[in-house]
């Protein structure tokens, strides 16, 4: 009888443990913004990013499934082996459930790797490869804002059009910089352009002479940057001073943000084509939310910043459909659930992990044109999310049959 009255006891106490608290690991949800938060890429994402996280916390009521969210971060200096080291600690001692932002492609497609082989959700806004969707694609990993595909057609295909016909890349030498120059020379050539050559230079040098003079040298009608960061903004100057634009080349910044338009300033700046997911100053959402963002950090956001924001916001959304922040179930919702929050209205998650959504093409507004500070941009198109992303079963990813 003793031994039955505790059984009871066993049992009544354990269904007294409320059911959120049982399908929520540790009883809380916890998020790792893992970034550049000290080099070049400290403004494209950066601490700015870690606040879009908590802004979407915030708006979410800080809690899901009656448990609390937590978010942390870390500075990954842009190298892989301190992203994996980080991200090892996180998943093994700190109870961290899923990792996002992820600037610089090498470190998403370390991180992306040692998530899936720990089980756990990664989601990438600020990473640009397309090869985390195609051959390196993972069951638990996403790729948001936008990726080298996107920033190809978008601003490739529209220099094209204008008649930039015969390109020269300077490009960033790792893995993001090699997939942006492929992508876009493909995307042009299949425009009936021409490469005409490109030169690979260090991430975060200071001294682009020789590349330059390579460049203009060619001839070509478009200098494309596949850098990113200060990278570009610091070769866009030197360019400058190299006399390519006053020469007759066009400069394209195949991934630029309204952060480094401003931090080069729209002297610099105006006539860039460039491509992004979104603008603060597109519609009246987007304004509401750029002003909340600004009272804030006292800057605009970019894509990878409001990217974020809709990342945490989706994750928190799928855990809550699930009712479990358990990975597969929440993968599961995360594959199936429309994106609809002010990132984007028309959202769509493929097979492979791609979300896949409109981007615009945008002009950098000469300073005569600006009415406001932060007024940057002129969209020029929009351009529809199945155009501008690979089709999930074209990727190569090996998950998508």
């Amino acid at each position: 009888m003793k031994f039955l009255h505790l059984v009871s006891a066993a049992l009544l106490a354990a269904t007294a443990i409320p059911a959120t608290a049982a399908e929520i690991s540790d009883g809380k949800v916890k998020i790792g913004i893992l970034n550049d938060q000290s080099g070049v890429y400290a403004d494209f994402g950066g601490k700015w990013s870690v606040e879009a996280a908590k802004m979407a916390v915030e708006d979410f009521g800080g809690k899901v499934q009656g448990a609390p969210v937590e978010v942390i971060n870390a500075d990954h200096q842009n190298k892989p082996d301190i992203a994996s080291n980080i991200a090892r600690q996180w998943y093994d001692t700190e109870q961290v459930d899923a990792i996002m932002e992820l600037t610089t492609s090498s470190v998403a497609l370390a991180v992306q790797g040692l998530s899936q082989e720990k089980k756990k959700i990664d989601i990438v806004t600020g990473a640009a490869t397309s090869d985390l969707t195609g051959k390196n694609c993972s069951p638990y990993g996403f790729h948001w804002a936008y990726d080298t595909h996107a920033l190809a057609v978008g601003t490739g295909g529209a220099l094209v059009k204008q008649g930039g016909d015969t390109w020269f890349f300077l490009t960033a030498d790792y893995a993001f910089g090699y997939s942006l120059e492929e992508q876009t020379g493909n995307f042009v050539k299949s425009q009936g352009g021409k490469v005409l050559g490109s030169v690979r230079h260090p991430l975060a040098t200071t001294d682009y002479s020789s590349f330059l003079l390579q460049a203009q040298s060619s001839g070509a009608k478009v200098v494309g940057f596949a850098n990113a960061g200060l990278d570009t903004a610091n070769s866009i100057k030197q360019a400058a001073e190299f006399g390519l634009v006053s020469g007759g080349q066009r400069l394209a910044a195949l991934l630029f943000t309204i952060a480094e338009v401003h931090g080069l300033g729209l002297e610099a700046a105006q006539g860039l084509s460039l491509t992004e997911g979104f603008y603060w100053d597109r519609n009246d959402e987007s304004r509401a939310f750029g002003k909340r963002f600004f009272d804030r950090t006292g800057r605009m956001p970019n894509m990878i910043q409001v990217g974020t924001y809709s990342a945490v916001s989706q994750y928190l959304k799928a855990i809550d459909k699930a009712g479990t922040d358990e990975t597969e179930a929440v993968s599961k919702e995360l594959h199936s659930m429309p994106v609809d929050d002010v990132f984007t209205h028309n959202g769509k998650v493929g097979a492979n992990g791609r979300m896949i959504y409109d981007m615009y093409l945008m002009e950098v507004k000469k300073p005569s044109e600006s009415k406001q500070p932060w007024d940057y941009y002129k969209v020029l198109a929009t351009i529809p999310g199945d155009e501008a992303y690979i089709k999930p079963e074209e990727s190569g990813c090996p998950l998508v049959k």
